[in-house]
């Protein structure tokens, strides 16, 4: 074996000198060639053959290939094609042969497909005077890669290089023989598929009568129904007066499904499918109409069902109405209406406020102040953040600041740490270095506290100029008294701060490191250990 390999590698010899002699490849480059090569054939000269091995010395032969033709563009070199390019084309096609010959397969079972279409492409343009090597491309493109787009390409490209080639009219003639058959089968097949597809729906409709997601379904498949394709040019108004056409059909299965299964889920179901349309663009006014007068009109029959709880109807409502300008009065109203319904519920005058500050109404701040005399403080976090966050771009600094800190005293304690965030953040995008400085300062006593408020803090000291050790300590000492038993990154990273800021103290990390190792509890101190030996080894 080992005479046979040195044998084949003698051979390469020439092509690699003329790589390193034509500057293509350096000497370095050559003997890591020839070692990979070694390798290689070693492999493929063993008595247990895979096939593994020979898809990896291919594909290793093209990549050498693709190397050297985006060095030839680099350098412009075009000489010594021959015997460098073509000698590594006639391995990889030697290659291809012994493989083949040994498991009897087609290309196919290489799992390399587009690797071998890459081959024949290269192939081909170093031997386009083989219709022999046309055709084995043009049936795997066939064959096996099932385009027959790109085999016809083919044929037709072999042709114009060999036009009295009487093997390669053969073989193209027969190509499309069997194209045309193919196609002849697939609609045979698309005809029955289609014939069960209606089996299978009237099943579905016997057998989940009951169901409203069948029923929703069958709905929605009307959309997908269109009438049969004319030869005549389809226009505008064509094509609006089709959308409606299947749009009116749904809605034709919804009315016949809330009769046959009246229950809370169809509604929705229905009132859901309503509003979608409505909210899908159209330039069409005549079916932007049609949309609004249908969802008006299901709306209002859901409601007379008795069937829609007030709560989810008066929501779904009152999102439908902001959709519309000219309905943002009606939206102002019905959201009245439901917070006097469900004076109790958050959601309910958080739609409301919602609807007024779109609408840009005087009465937001009445209407804040109303919501909090009836809601209780737990919970209200989504309101108190609506609050300030209109309040950021409504009022004045001094106001939405007095909104923050009205919030921190109302609010559960434990939502507030939500709110000590956005008010930290807030400080800074509007006050700067010197008050958001102040902000942390009354504020970092006050528990609970969050561990993003911290980072938040540190990573603001960092974005200064002048970022001072002295208060990243302090950010970080307070941080590591709350949370330095259960994250073991927050020890790291004061760590890390003391050894590469240019004031911090490297002789300090001995320390911290002894702090962390009495404070972090369970699998935290396993992974502390491990990633602080990689920090002192470089690779953290």
């Amino acid at each position: 074996m080992a005479e046979r390999v040195e044998q084949r590698l003698e051979d390469r010899v020439p092509e690699l000198e003329q790589l390193e002699r034509v500057g293509l490849f350096t000497h370095e480059e050559i003997r890591a060639v020839l070692k990979k090569a070694t390798a290689l054939e070693y492999k493929i000269q063993r008595r247990a053959l895979r096939k593994e091995d020979f898809i990896n010395y291919i594909q290793y032969e093209i990549n050498l290939l693709e190397l050297i033709k985006k060095r030839r563009a680099r350098t412009g070199y075009s000489f010594k094609k021959e015997e460098i390019e073509s000698s590594i084309m006639h391995r990889v096609h030697s290659l291809f042969k012994r493989a083949t010959g040994k498991w009897k397969v087609s290309f196919v079972s290489f799992n390399a497909k587009h690797q071998l279409s890459k081959v024949f492409s290269t192939m081909l343009a170093i031997h386009p005077n083989k219709p022999a090597l046309w055709i084995m491309a043009a049936k795997w493109e066939m064959e096996t890669r099932l385009s027959s787009e790109s085999a016809r390409h083919l044929f037709l490209r072999a042709l114009r290089f060999h036009p009295e080639c009487p093997k390669l009219y053969q073989e193209y003639f027969r190509m499309e023989l069997m194209n045309a058959e193919k196609q002849r089968k697939e609609k045979k097949e698309l005809e029955r598929a289609k014939m069960n597809l209606v089996s299978c729906y009237v099943s579905l409709q016997a057998e989940y009568a009951d169901n409203p997601l069948m029923w929703d379904y069958m709905a929605r498949r009307e959309l997908e129904l269109g009438s049969l394709k004319s030869t005549e040019p389809t226009t505008k108004q064509m094509k609006v007066s089709e959308m409606t056409q299947r749009e009116e059909r749904c809605c034709a299965v919804f009315e016949e499904a809330v009769t046959a299964v009246p229950t809370e889920d169809m509604w929705k179901c229905y009132v859901t499918f309503c509003l979608e349309r409505c909210k899908r663009k159209t330039n069409s006014e005549e079916l932007k109409q049609k949309r609004l007068e249908r969802t008006l009109s299901v709306f209002s029959k859901a409601h007379e069902s008795s069937l829609l709880p007030e709560v989810l109807f008066l929501t779904k409502y009152c999102t439908f109405l902001v959709l519309f300008s000219s309905l943002s009065q009606k939206a102002a109203e019905v959201a009245e209406a439901a917070t006097k319904c469900f004076s109790l519920s958050v959601e309910m005058w958080q739609m409301r406020l919602q609807v007024l500050i779109q609408l840009k109404s005087d009465n937001v701040t009445q209407c804040f102040e109303e919501a909090f005399k009836h809601v209780k403080s737990k919970g209200t976090l989504p309101l108190w953040t609506l609050w300030v966050e209109w309040s950021e771009v409504a009022n004045s600094k001094e106001d939405t600041e007095a909104l923050y800190q009205r919030s921190l005293h109302a609010i559960a304690p434990a939502e507030s740490v939500t709110m000590k965030e956005k008010y930290l953040d807030w400080a800074y995008r509007n006050g700067g270095y010197k008050k958001v400085r102040r902000v942390f300062t009354s504020l970092h006593e006050s528990r609970p506290l969050s561990l993003d408020f911290f980072r938040k803090m540190i990573e603001i000291e960092k974005e200064q100029e002048s970022c001072k050790m002295l208060h990243l300590r302090e950010y970080y000492e307070r941080a590591l008294r709350e949370f330095g038993s259960a994250d073991s990154d927050l020890w790291l990273e004061y760590i890390k701060e003391e050894l590469s800021h240019p004031q911090g103290k490297p002789e300090n990390s001995g320390s911290i490191h002894w702090r962390a190792m009495k404070m972090l509890q369970g699998d935290q101190v396993e992974d502390f250990i491990s990633k602080y030996t990689l920090l002192q080894t470089g690779h953290l």
